[in-house]
């Protein structure tokens, strides 16, 4: 009975002891739920349209009425309700108040750290402001927004930007410029400092570093056309969009808009930075006072016939230069009529030889039937070292100017920044394309010297006169037999006629030879005007430029789109040489070919007894692998420079 009681106790105690327990966990958990949870930063708008929860500190909460009945001496309460922080709370930024029975023992409220203190709730504006030029100079909010307790909205009002900015920063002419006055107008439209510099993320444009001098020019440049290249904005303010399009359509804005703005001139450049003036005013840097001040920043050598180059010429607009706009349809046309006829030249030839080539071949004749076997392999020289050296200096001069020229005369393709990044950069590339040229003057010089030497001094058999070598079957000069190659050749490909007996030299041939004499007059002179414009404005006016930027353009792609087409047919992909014709890289041609493509030359040789004095050996293997190796990488580049075209004119 005793032990049983004593069981019958201990259980009442244990379960006295667990309601206790849970009596006291339920009400601290109630206490618990019921304390308000600490505010995190970082969960707060940006800008605040409602306000904070008032603080606790501990059972009291500091209401705005209790501060403003102390501060009314300093703080206007209905000027501060009106303002844009009048819906926030004073503990919002005087945050370090915790209890109103110490505060008054203290000195005086702080807002700690003030940027930190008002970055807790403008969180876009903090992090523009830690990338900005002011905070590395340590200008804090309260600098631009005084009167913090009384700040109204700007509502849009930019003559308030101009007077805060005014504050620390120099005039420097905004005030007197076409932006300024304009502004003062009322016009929105018209830039103020923060237009172009930010309101909050100001950039950094001092320093002499690499990076800093390509930001400061970009920006210079990239700054301006957020305006001017709004077309709505600029015809709304009866200002010329064209200014726009024509800069990035020359060299300046095809170099800044691949990328390498510190390599050309930008807008501010020319036109100024803050004091933007009128071109009649005599103090704008583009006035005809000054042009050749402005100029001459960049081009030390610049005179008054320089500055009458168009910096935003057109060859669109036959009203506003009509000039230019005729230089443009003559090149036009000229491009259309060749491309035109050699290519329609091309397709015929491809149809007639390769239903020539394929019934000869089904029948087993590889080679004219007249031919032994066994002579049919033998070698004769076709090419001399001279020629095989020009040729070869020719052809990779060449494709090193298509190359760098590319990327500039299609700047806004989408393939030509990745190129011309691939070549090093934009002053790379023009070193390189300076290089080519001076090397194609070089070998032009020394094809000049030839024909001089062949004229007079080369020894020939029956020692002909000048007159006589000129138009004889070894020189490349058109001849009447041309006249005669060129009708029957088209006969031929309509099926009314045989095959003409050509000679050493063909009329196509001839053509290609003699386009190097016009395309060093268009392309090469114009280039050179380009490459040293300040020595030929000495007797030259500044306008010839923009005409010689046309010309040089439009050969250049007249030259290449040729090249790539036209005489690669000829000499590598028409059937009777596809895939490549080695010969310019050996200098030798089998007997057969000879007998088939130049039968004339063939029989003159036959009758002067002078065929084996051409014989010559196979090619080396290693000749024969160089002259593949080679040809087929030149034709891989030619090829990949005419898609690239292609690519832009038809995509």
């Amino acid at each position: 009975m005793c032990g049983g009681n004593m069981n019958s106790k201990l259980k009442k105690s244990i379960l006295l002891c667990l309601i206790l327990f849970i009596s006291l966990s339920v009400g601290l958990g109630i206490l618990w739920a019921a304390k308000p949870a600490p505010q995190k930063e970082g969960t707060k708008p940006a800008v605040a349209t409602q306000p904070p929860e008032p603080v606790k500190r501990g059972e009291k909460t500091i209401d705005n009425s209790q501060c403003l009945g102390c501060h009314a001496d300093k703080i206007n309460e209905k000027k501060f309700s009106q303002s844009v922080h009048g819906a926030n709370s004073c503990n919002s930024c005087h945050w370090d108040i915790s209890d109103l029975q110490i505060h008054p023992e203290k000195k005086g409220a702080k807002i700690h750290n003030e940027p930190e203190t008002c970055h807790r709730c403008h969180k876009k504006e903090a992090g523009e402001h830690y990338q900005s030029a002011h905070f590395i100079n340590q200008i804090q909010c309260k600098d631009c927004h005084k009167g913090i307790h009384e700040i109204t909205p700007w509502k849009g009002d930019k003559v308030q930007i101009i007077k805060k900015c005014m504050g620390c920063h120099d005039d420097d002419g905004y005030a007197e410029s076409v932006h300024g006055k304009s502004v003062m107008k009322g016009n929105s439209d018209s830039p103020t400092c923060t237009d172009c510099h930010g309101l909050h993320r100001i950039p950094v444009l001092k320093g002499d570093d690499p990076k800093a001098v390509h930001f400061r020019r970009q920006f210079h440049t990239e700054t301006c056309q957020k305006c001017h290249g709004d077309k709505e904005m600029m015809e709304r303010n009866k200002i010329l969009y064209i200014a726009t399009e024509t800069y990035y359509d020359s060299y300046h804005g095809k170099v800044t808009y691949l990328g390498y703005p510190g390599l050309a001139a930008g807008c501010a450049d020319c036109h100024g930075f803050h004091s933007i003036l009128p071109m009649n005013d005599p103090k704008s840097l583009i006035s005809q006072e000054r042009l050749v001040e402005t100029c001459g920043k960049c081009h030390p050598r610049a005179n008054i016939n320089f500055v009458q180059w168009l910096p935003h010429a057109t060859h669109n607009d036959p009203e506003r230069d009509p000039v230019l706009y005729g230089v443009f349809v003559i090149m036009t046309t000229l491009l259309v009529s060749v491309f035109g006829v050699f290519w329609f030249h091309s397709f015929l030839w491809w149809r007639k030889d390769f239903w020539e080539k394929r019934e000869l071949r089904a029948k087993g004749i590889f080679f004219t039937k007249h031919m032994k076997p066994e002579e049919a392999g033998q070698m004769y020289r076709r090419f001399s070292t001279f020629d095989i050296v020009i040729h070869f200096t020719m052809m990779v001069t060449f494709l090193g100017l298509v190359l760098t020229g590319l990327p500039l005369k299609f700047s806004h393709a989408p393939w030509a920044s990745g190129l011309m990044h691939f070549l090093g950069g934009a002053y790379l590339a023009g070193l390189i394309h300076r290089i080519c040229a001076a090397i194609t003057f070089g070998y032009f010089g020394a094809t000049l010297a030839y024909i001089f030497y062949f004229l007079f001094y080369k020894k020939l058999p029956g020692n002909p006169n000048p007159i006589q070598r000129l138009f004889g079957p070894d020189s490349l000069c058109p001849r009447w037999k041309d006249i005669q190659d060129i009708i029957g050749t088209i006969r031929w490909f309509m099926n009314k006629g045989p095959k003409p007996l050509y000679d050493r030299w063909t009329y196509w041939e001839k053509f290609d030879f003699l386009a190097v004499f016009w395309g060093m007059f268009a392309i090469g002179l114009s280039g050179l005007m380009l490459w040293f414009p300040e020595y030929f404005a000495i007797f030259l006016p500044g306008w010839i430029f923009n005409i010689a930027t046309i010309v040089h353009s439009d050969e250049a792609l007249l030259a290449s789109g040729f090249i790539f087409t036209v005489h690669f047919f000829n000499t590598h992909f028409r059937p009777s040489k596809f895939p490549i014709d080695t010969v310019i890289f050996t200098g030798k041609i089998p007997k057969y070919e000879l007998v088939e493509e130049r039968p004339e030359q063939y029989k003159r040789m036959v009758a002067k007894k002078t065929l084996e004095t051409y014989r010559k050996n196979y090619p080396s293997v290693w000749a024969d692998l160089f002259s593949m190796i080679m040809g087929f990488a030149m034709l891989t580049i030619g090829l990949v420079c005419i898609f690239l075209i292609a690519w832009e004119f038809i995509l």
